[in-house]
């Protein structure tokens, strides 16, 4: 059937058909792929078959994702001479390449070269481009388009709908439309900042400030896909991870890369990565500050070099009839040269018995024999010299090198002398010191504790690159941690200082980056407000003034003011009540309380029938309902919220100012209305209207 040539919308239908059909294509040629003939080997095959089943899931047509969302229409063709008469070219931009049976592409990926206009040209600098179209859809379908002729500028926007009506609301339309589900990406939506921290290149670290709905973490998200496009292969080798606070915001983000072809990302909490110990007890806030401090650092490294002793008695070794002596001077200096050079103590222990050879063996040439590699290796190998390495520069074991810091207060004294004070000594030792690294109860900041140590004696695995989400609540020991992970690679460091929730939260990102090991990384701001409304934004930036004094507020760009409502309740039922009328509109709806308060309203909910999830449990159609304690709120986001009693919400904490950080962030997760409700009058920080 013929596509009517007056009708653009059933053009474009008509392409999304033939790039879906285009995308089976290709995914049923790399299922008929026939490997049994090109491996040479058992392991090279299932290394082969690994790769062709990630290739069929990449090229997986995601029902209800749009294959393409974008259009562009270039004057000349990229890369050509603009010569009168130069014949432009027409690319849909999606998320990922789609090409037809001739190779010719039916589908760019978003994140080529010739997609970035799409993000970035205006009718101020056109790029080239006479003409970008955003594509709208509903269920899948492709029911409506926007152009925007940048070349011309008496042009306005035209837009086509199926029903004909015109609008101009695509990009309200994508950023506005209702949160069910895990987080989605926004690569039809990018902004130009945006899209130039994305595309900033590998060798650098990027730094992302972002107030409450500004997309930093999905700039970040979206940053791994295209650095994985632009550098897959080193990528490849060098591996990718993406580290979130807690489990319940990975499991929130975790759908994101996959939607865009990306499969092969890690993701983990820093507690993940210093998971050397099982973690059974919790530290007071003043301990856990003091542990998460960066000097703990020079505390671990004295007391590990401690173990180095210099060598009072020569070593000889004896092979055949000939004994080789080798005076503790000689060893005395080949132990300093070992400390001078400042290498990892296990690398300097496995070096020292090569030392110690190379000496013997320095004298056998001196005597006239002729010993080789093999003779060398042998020496080192010999008992005399494993006994003088183990006396020397013995192996230390980096949990009972904290075990006895946390437990034995004088050899926590000799070398946090200088260092810590008295009352910093005695708030980290445990008051019942443990027997042994199974039985001790374990902090998770003893646990990064051991992980500074560990690396202290054998260097971390580095990878290419390290996505650090809601960064502002790490300490610097954690920070450091983090960066052991990427010292040979980049990172993007995403957060917002007004959020920092800990007792040792980041004061500011130049301290955090030098803790990092990343010093010279950019720091960029993102003020543009894309997913919190307006009335709900500028009630929220009340409290910046108290808790990020200078800290530019959010500007929300969302035409629609959203739903929001200050409203006086007198018990949980009326809370209910405020939970049952926002399920009456489309999408999520959040429960935010203070954590004691969790208990009682979720025996309210229950008695009243409406069912609810917890934090990271995905929401459906037939339960749109999550009952969220504060403390587990961030990075977390619903169409609508019902704030419980922020009075409560601030009390839960130990100080006033964390309390007010905690308040902002559930103030801030939601995207079309928010309903605060309260029994306890308000916090007076929040009558304030500065920044009206």
């Amino acid at each position: 059937m013929s596509t009517p040539v007056d009708d653009p919308l059933a053009r474009e239908r008509s392409h999304l058909s033939a790039s879906r059909s285009a995308l089976r294509a290709m995914r049923e040629g790399v299922e008929a792929l026939d490997i049994s003939d090109v491996t040479a080997n058992w392991v090279n095959a299932e290394a082969l078959a690994h790769q062709i089943e990630e290739r069929i899931k990449a090229l997986a047509d995601l029902s209800g994702t749009p294959l393409f969302f974008g259009r562009l229409d270039y004057l000349h063709a990229p890369g050509a001479e603009e010569a009168e008469g130069a014949e432009g070219e027409r690319f849909y931009i999606g998320r990922r390449h789609v090409h037809d049976h001739d190779g010719d592409p039916m589908v760019i990926d978003w994140r080529a070269p010739v997609s970035q206009p799409f993000y970035r040209a205006s009718k101020k600098d056109p790029m080239d481009i006479a003409l970008r179209r955003r594509f709208g859809y509903t269920g899948g379908d492709l029911t409506a388009y926007e152009d925007e002729h940048l070349s011309d500028p008496a042009a306005v926007t035209l837009s086509g709908s199926a029903g004909g009506a015109r609008t101009s609301k695509l990009l309200q339309q994508e950023i506005e439309r209702p949160r069910v589900g895990p987080m989605r990406d926004i690569v039809a939506t990018i902004q130009p900042e945006q899209d130039e921290i994305v595309r900033s290149g590998l060798s650098g670290t990027v730094c992302v400030q972002g107030g409450p709905g500004t997309g930093k973490t999905a700039v970040g998200l979206h940053r791994v896909a295209y650095l994985l496009y632009a550098h897959r292969e080193r990528l490849a080798r060098t591996g990718t991870l993406v580290i979130g606070p807690n489990r319940s915001f990975l499991h929130y983000i975790e759908q994101v890369l996959p939607a865009l072809g990306e499969l092969a990302v890690q993701q983990a909490t820093v507690d993940d990565l210093v998971a050397h110990v099982e973690i059974k007890g919790t530290d007071d806030a003043t301990a856990a500050v003091v542990k998460g401090d960066a000097r703990l650092a020079r505390v671990l490294r004295r007391a590990l070099y401690s173990h180095v002793t210099m060598p009072t008695e020569p070593v000889v070794v004896v092979r055949g009839s000939r004994r080789w002596r080798v005076p503790a001077y000689e060893l005395e200096e080949l132990v300093r040269e070992l400390l001078d050079r400042d290498i990892r103590y296990g690398a300097a222990r496995e070096a020292l018995p090569q030392r110690i050879a190379h000496a013997v063996l320095v004298q056998m040439e001196r005597s006239g024999e002729a010993p080789d590699d093999r003779v060398q290796d042998a020496v080192a190998r010999n008992s005399a010299v494993k006994a003088a390495v183990k006396a020397v520069w013995p192996a230390v074991d980096p949990a009972k090198l904290v075990l006895r810091l946390l437990s034995d207060a004088e050899f926590l004294a000799v070398h946090a002398e200088g260092i810590l004070d008295e009352d910093e000594q005695k708030a980290i030792l445990w008051a019942k010191p443990a027997r042994s690294v199974k039985s001790a109860k374990w902090s998770a900041a003893d646990a990064v504790l051991i992980d500074e140590a560990t690396d202290l004696i054998q260097r971390t695995h580095s990878l290419g690159h390290v996505v650090l989400d809601e960064a502002q609540d790490l300490s610097p020991m954690q920070y450091r941690a983090v960066g052991r992970r990427c010292t040979t690679g980049s990172a993007t460091v995403l957060g917002d200082l007004a959020q920092g929730t800990t007792p040792w939260a980041t004061r500011s990102w130049q301290e955090a980056l030098a803790h990092l090991g990343k010093r010279d990384a950019l720091v960029e701001e993102l003020t543009a407000g894309f997913r919190v409304p307006t009335d709900v934004i500028t009630y929220a930036s009340r409290l910046l003034p108290h808790i990020a004094p200078g800290l530019t507020p959010v500007v929300s760009i969302r035409e629609n003011p959203g739903h929001f409502e200050v409203r006086p309740v007198s018990g949980s039922e009326d809370v209910v009540e405020a939970c049952r009328e926002s399920l009456r509109h489309e999408g999520s709806t959040g429960l935010i309380a203070a954590d004691a308060r969790v208990p009682e309203l979720a025996e309210a909910l229950t008695e009243a029938g409406i069912p609810y999830l917890g934090p990271g449990e995905e929401t459906t159609q037939d339960t749109r309902l999550t009952l969220v304690p504060a403390s587990l709120a961030k990075g977390l986001e619903y169409d609508y919220v019902v704030l419980d009693d922020p009075r409560a919400v601030v009390d839960g904490e130990p100080d006033e100012r964390t309390g007010l950080r905690r308040l902002y962030v559930a103030l801030t997760r939601a995207v079309s209305g928010l309903t605060v409700t309260h029994t306890a009058p308000l916090p007076p920080q929040l009558a304030s209207n500065t920044l009206r």
